[in-house]
């Protein structure tokens, strides 16, 4: 396991899902973890259980809402006015709906391209360049399977993992020579509240993976000597990512579109 001890990290989407459980686990290898996301009460609760288990300075809380306008540089500068540089940063916080696209308001669409690209891009740009200073840290976004092909009934979210791919991979490349690790998570459905917040449940059953999975594949990952640009979770969900390489771009979309459409659409 990778010596992280002492380190800082900054998590956005910590209230719940696949941000808890990266902070439950980095707490848990003596990483202070700062938690972000809109849920208060939520963030309190788990750095309760953190610092309780692990030490009074394991965990703090910023309340705030990334889908606003410019959220990322104020959160940034929240940060960098405390001094702490940050050594791991996780962009985790990302939603989406399963829906048509012609019936998805505009000020939904506007805030999910705010949180899944906007602020992501915002904070990478506010901390990377000190990791790269001090030729050690990681950067974790949170893409998605979504990412490998056009998505019906999810376009702007699968659009926008797409972003969070392509833009990884990129800086993957750019500081590969360097300390600093940069990964792409790209998770299949999780047993997280994604699907439970937009109140649809498309028919993915045996898709369905933990938190605790995609934890174990991101750690899998960075503890390679040359780390990847991108790790897929879930043999199946390699398969189901990969379909486009070897049936039509038409087909994909077809059978993408049969599997995420929501329950009672015709």
């Amino acid at each position: 396991m990778m010596n992280l001890a002492g380190k800082t990290a900054l998590i956005t989407g910590a209230s719940s899902g696949l941000g808890e459980a990266y902070a439950l686990k980095l707490a848990s290898l003596g990483v202070k973890v700062i938690l972000v996301a809109r849920r208060a009460d939520r963030l309190r609760t788990l750095a309760d259980r953190i610092t309780a288990e692990h030490g009074i300075l394991a965990a703090s809380v910023i309340p705030m809402d990334l889908s606003t306008r410019d959220a990322g540089a104020t959160l940034a500068k929240i940060l960098k006015g405390r001094g702490a540089p940050i050594d791991i940063l996780i962009n985790n916080a990302g939603f989406g709906q399963t829906i048509n696209f012609v019936d998805e308001a505009n000020d939904f669409i506007v805030a999910e391209l705010t949180v899944n690209i906007h602020t992501l891009v915002e904070l990478t740009h506010a901390f990377l360049p000190g990791m790269v200073e001090r030729n050690d840290g990681i950067v974790i976004n949170i893409a998605s399977t979504a990412a490998f092909q056009s998505l019906p009934y999810m376009a702007v979210y699968g659009a926008s993992k797409a972003f969070v791919l392509s833009f990884t991979e990129a800086l993957w490349g750019e500081t590969r020579n360097t300390g600093v690790k940069v990964l792409a998570v790209c998770p299949g459905p999780t047993a997280t509240e994604f699907f439970d917040s937009n109140g649809t449940t498309p028919a993915l059953g045996r898709f369905i993976r933990t938190s605790e999975n995609v934890i174990n594949s991101t750690f899998r990952a960075l503890e390679k000597e040359n780390s990847p640009a991108a790790v897929i979770d879930g043999g199946l969900n390699k398969i189901t990512a990969n379909l486009s390489r070897f049936f039509t771009r038409k087909f994909s979309i077809k059978l993408s579109g049969r599997v995420m459409k929501p329950k009672g659409k015709n």
